[in-house]
């Protein structure tokens, strides 16, 4: 073969394929005609890198394309170096491949054993491109004969290395765009039902696609969980489980752990359904005709978290290249799984807190009585004056005796109105110290004062969308009066220690006992305020004036104490057992009447109930005494009477078992609060 001949030959089988891995190793076939080669390679010297990058090879069995860096100690880069200079542009025949660092660390890195190589350098336009090093092994070497012949084909393979880098270039553009393009569609959706929509009907200009299922396999269950699917103008999100039976669930056990060992290619491509009993099992549970499939699994830490699968009807469907850009999406699809998941599992919390929120408001109601006892008959004014107001945002004024229901009162306006989904937060004013007031209504910012360690929301947040009902509204402190007013003003509130202005969606309900126009007169309660809260005022009358509905609330704290007591049976009442009940006055008013009936069944469990123990005789002749009497007092006055008597009896002691709010049945502090207030000093006297 002359060198024309051979020059024309090689040309062919060169530049006669595509691929240049196809176009190595036929060149390789026809090469080995008329020299020893037995292994060649497309390479150059990346210099940014310092590494050597091969981009194909051929053996006497195959050529791959690839792009595989080797990288070079200082020695064998100054060698790739000189290789590339100009002065080397020239055909070299190295027969002794062992003096040479670069060809020794080539040689361990491709796992080769040469025993000489020739090096076609490779240039295009004056610039060099590469080089192409040939390699005998065994017995057999290269002579300058081979040189000579080789040279002949330096522009054929600098014209196929030039190709292929601007082919490989192109795709990595392609690539890029491609990848770019689903990226923004799989993470530009909340929902990942819509992102996958998105990505399919993108999907669908570059390769066959019908259908796309995200799915994760149960292993506890045997199962695998479509967590969504997607078509083309539709997405839906599933949680639809498919048993893997038989062989189907032995073939994933087995691909899962390959593919953590990293045995299986990124994408499965599985042309013939009907041969691969796992892709079977899963058409059939959806419903899918036969269908070509890609499957992708989406691995991070050794755990597989789940599976993207594209599908496509018929059979040969997908060929390698759409394996290749399918591959290229396994981030952003993790990234989505791990979304979705996390969002399922947030949901899942969200309706269990729901759930509890709801299952906690019904009892508060049911405890509370979602009844109201004497609605009909004593309480019927009060009601209607509830059913007026309940539906409207207007503060609410209940006023009346201690002991009067005035919270259940403020229940039944809160669950009667549009706002009944929401909290109802309960304040009592009296009892929160006027150090922490501001802190409890209003709420703090992390280190606004010491021991503020973190944030926390006050009540007035925790009511938002809600209703806060403030008790005992005539114990608040001055400075809590404010900011009080501010809120029924604006609906705006800034935590302590905070500069944020906080918008709130509350209603206010107000109760007291005190006479609050009386305490404005004497400067003890913010004339603003007042008007602010008195929008609508509703008096609840003490039990004396309905003792009609003494009957029926002698019944239901009978109920509810046999549940808190656990008693086994609802005890009977001895006969005329209600008339004592009937003839008290009821100072304490309805909450004295729990306490008697409970003190009751606690005495006598099983029954029957006498309330004899209330001995109504000496109250009402005080009652009596105090009616008979012409002279008109303040309730502040009969108040500091009263304790005033109390503590000429306990020697001046307010605390102890033998304290004077011991036997007025309140807190130490709340009764020095109240001693406060009315000028009465305190303090043990001999």
């Amino acid at each position: 073969m002359d060198k024309n001949e051979f020059f024309r030959e090689a040309t062919l089988k060169i530049c006669g394929n595509l691929e240049i891995e196809e176009a190595m190793f036929s060149t390789l076939q026809f090469l080995r005609q008329v020299m020893p080669v037995s292994w060649m390679a497309l390479e150059y010297y990346d210099k940014n890198l310092k590494s050597m990058r091969t981009i194909a090879i051929a053996t006497q069995a195959e050529g791959k394309g690839v792009d595989l860096l080797t990288p070079l100690t200082a020695e064998a880069q100054k060698g790739a170096e000189r290789r590339f200079r100009t002065d080397y542009r020239k055909v070299r025949l190295v027969r002794n491949p062992k003096t040479k660092k670069l060809v020794q660390e080539m040689k361990i890195f491709h796992g080769v054993e040469p025993t000489s190589i020739l090096l076609l350098p490779l240039e295009s336009g004056g610039r060099l491109l590469g080089a192409l090093p040939l390699i005998t092994e065994g017995d057999e070497r290269f002579s300058q004969k081979h040189a000579d012949l080789i040279s002949l084909l330096r522009e054929p393979f600098a014209l196929a290395l030039s190709n292929t880098l601007k082919h490989r270039s192109e795709l990595k553009l392609y690539d890029r765009d491609f990848f770019w393009e689903v990226t923004k569609r799989i993470c530009g959706n909340l929902e990942i039902e819509d992102g996958l929509r998105a990505c399919i009907e993108y999907l669908a200009q570059h390769m066959p696609a019908d259908v796309i299922y995200l799915a994760r396999h149960e292993r506890d269950l045997g199962a695998m969980r479509i967590v969504a699917q997607a078509s083309k103008g539709k997405g839906e999100r599933m949680n639809l489980l498919i048993p893997l039976l038989g062989q189907a669930k032995k073939v994933m056990a087995q691909a899962r752990q390959a593919w953590l060992d990293d045995m299986l290619p990124p994408v499965l491509v599985i042309n013939k359904p009907d041969e691969e009993p796992l892709t079977r099992c899963i058409l059939e549970g959806l419903g899918e005709p036969t269908s070509s499939a890609m499957s992708m699994p989406l691995i991070v830490k050794d755990q597989v978290v789940g599976t993207l699968a594209l599908i496509a009807e018929g059979n040969d469907r997908f060929e390698k290249h759409h394996a290749q850009l399918y591959a290229t999406l396994k981030g952003p699809f993790f990234v989505a799984m791990s979304n979705a998941l996390k969002h399922r599992e947030i949901l899942k919390l969200k309706d269990l807190l729901l759930d509890d929120n709801r299952y906690l408001q019904s009892e508060l109601q049911r405890l509370s009585g979602d009844e109201v006892i004497g609605a009909n008959f004593g309480l019927r004014d009060v009601m209607y004056k509830v059913q007026q107001v309940a539906t409207l945002n207007s503060p609410v004024l209940l006023l009346g005796e201690t002991g009067t229901g005035k919270d259940v009162i403020a229940n039944s306006i809160h669950y009667s109105s549009s706002r009944s989904d929401g909290p109802f937060v309960n304040v009592n004013c009296g009892a929160i110290p006027d150090t922490l007031i501001d802190s409890e209504l209003f709420g703090h910012e992390k280190g606004a004062f010491t021991g503020a360690l973190a944030k926390k929301r006050g009540r007035f947040e925790r009511a938002d969308k809600g209703t806060i009902f403030l008790d005992e509204i005539g114990e608040l402190p001055p400075q809590a009066q404010v900011r009080l007013l501010k809120v029924l003003q604006s609906k705006e509130i800034e935590r302590v220690g905070g500069t944020k202005i906080i918008s709130l969606d509350i209603r206010i309900i107000a109760a007291t006992n005190r006479n609050l126009e009386e305490m404005v007169k004497l400067h003890q309660f913010r004339e603003d305020l007042w008007f602010r809260l008195n929008v609508f005022p509703i008096w609840i009358p003490p039990l004396r004036k309905r003792k009609g509905d003494i009957p029926a609330l002698m019944q239901h704290f009978i109920n509810l104490k046999t549940r808190e007591l656990k008693l086994p049976d609802i005890p009977t009442l001895s006969p005329g057992a209600i008339d004592p009940l009937m003839e008290y006055h009821w100072p304490g008013n309805v909450r004295e009447l729990e306490n008697v009936i409970e003190r009751s069944m606690i005495l006598n469990p099983t029954g029957p109930l006498t309330f004899e123990h209330m001995n109504p005789e000496q109250p009402a002749k005080t009652l009596e005494l105090r009616e008979q009497s012409d002279e008109t007092v303040s309730l502040d006055e009969i108040i500091s009477s009263h304790i005033r008597s109390v503590l000429s009896k306990t020697k001046g002691k307010v605390s102890g078992p033998d304290g004077a709010a011991a036997f007025l049945g309140i807190n130490p502090s709340t009764l020095r609060n109240r001693m406060k207030k009315l000028g009465i000093d305190y303090g043990r006297r001999k």
